[in-house]
């Protein structure tokens, strides 16, 4: 098969090819591409320039990978693929240790450079964790600003729903690609939040979800946020995570109180008492607080 070499390309689509063939989140390969850009990557790759551990699980398919098709696929899906360039690339997620190669977006990219809360949390929220988060989402759409979530069941789905309801802007970023609904059952939510809002991913749009997939994306959401909530999240919950990755970039994290008795506050509880997030009762508080440690 003919392998396009970087002489024969732009930019633009030697990164597509390295987006394509590399996971997510490889702190490796996202430093030398932000260090040397797409194309002298890719060149020392297929001329053997790096040592052949770092490039055994990827140079195979950079070989074969044809960057008509893969764009060609990008646009089948109705989105765009997004890099450094373009003018709605969220600039928060080039803090990163490993920034994106890329971003795959379908919906309103523009909703990606406006001020936006990440409210993260639990999968099987209570109802005081529920009208939380809906109560925060609806709090900050009024305020104009876009709300940002990953596409789970429980708070991220409480936080857009509430969103579209208001008639606010909401982003989901996901651990698979945008044409695969995970979980199934919000097939219907992500339909809306492309067209009132984006869907956001690191994968070419078929890629399914992997555990690792998850926590990599975390990192995403708490990069392209203004500021992180936790409203209700177990102890050892994922949305930690995020809550850290957020604390790691200097952005305001926050997190909200529940009963001491429920396995649901006991992450937020955590984070509160470590010191790693501001307590915050109301919407009053988080707008102050994100205020003032801008």
């Amino acid at each position: 098969m003919y392998i396009q070499t970087p002489a024969f390309l732009t930019p633009f689509e030697a990164r597509a090819i390295l987006f394509s063939c590399i996971e997510p989140g490889h702190f490796f390969w996202s430093a030398e591409i932000s260090a040397h850009g797409p194309l002298k990557v890719l060149e020392s790759i297929l001329s053997g320039n790096y040592a052949a551990e770092k490039t055994k699980s990827i140079i195979d398919a950079i070989r074969v990978a044809e960057v008509d098709q893969i764009l060609s696929e990008i646009e089948k899906a109705q989105a765009q693929f997004l890099t450094p360039e373009h003018e709605h690339w969220p600039i928060g997620v080039n803090q990163l240790i490993n920034p994106p190669i890329g971003l795959i977006v379908k919906g309103n990219s523009k909703s990606l450079i406006t001020d936006s809360l990440a409210i993260v949390g639990s999968r099987k929220p209570t109802n005081y964790g529920a009208n939380v988060a809906s109560e925060f989402a609806r709090g900050f759409s009024d305020l104009g600003w876009t709300i940002i979530s990953g596409g789970a069941y429980g708070i991220d789905s409480y936080a857009h729903r509430a969103t579209l309801q208001a008639n606010g802007r909401t982003i989901a970023v996901l651990a698979t690609g945008i044409e695969v609904a995970y979980p199934k059952s919000n097939q219907k939510l992500f339909n809306e939040l492309s067209t009132q809002g984006a869907l956001i991913s690191e994968l070419m749009p078929y890629e399914s979800a992997m555990p690792s997939r998850f926590l990599v994306r975390n990192r995403l959401i708490a990069s392209i946020a203004k500021a992180t909530l936790v409203v209700e999240a177990a102890y050892k919950s994922g949305s930690l995570r995020t809550a850290h990755d957020a604390a790691e970039l200097l952005r305001p994290v926050m997190a909200i109180p529940g009963p001491i008795n429920s396995a649901m506050s006991q992450g937020c509880h955590r984070l509160i008492s470590e010191r790693a997030a501001e307590l915050i009762t109301s919407v009053a508080d988080a707008v102050e607080f994100i205020g003032a440690n801008q």
